[in-house]
């Protein structure tokens, strides 16, 4: 049995309360209503994209960093 390691990107929407969950390598997302729930679904909605057979680029893991972007108050 072949095992891979994938990231999971996890944000919390701003105005609802829901988890939402992405796989940069493959390019799925669900959602869920705590962390524990999106990454489960993430885990199986990727689980079966890959299982159809769909083509996925090799691609290294991806860098994850933060940024700042100054506003100006304007008042």
């Amino acid at each position: 049995m072949d095992t891979k390691t994938y990231s999971a990107i996890i944000y919390k929407l701003v105005n609802e309360s829901v988890y939402m969950a992405e796989c940069p390598e493959v390019g799925t997302v669900s959602r869920g209503d705590t962390v524990e729930m999106a990454l489960n679904n993430l885990i199986e909605i990727t689980g079966e994209y890959l299982r159809e057979d769909r083509p996925v680029d090799e691609i290294t893991r991806p860098l994850l960093t933060t940024f700042e972007i100054e506003f100006k108050d304007i008042n």
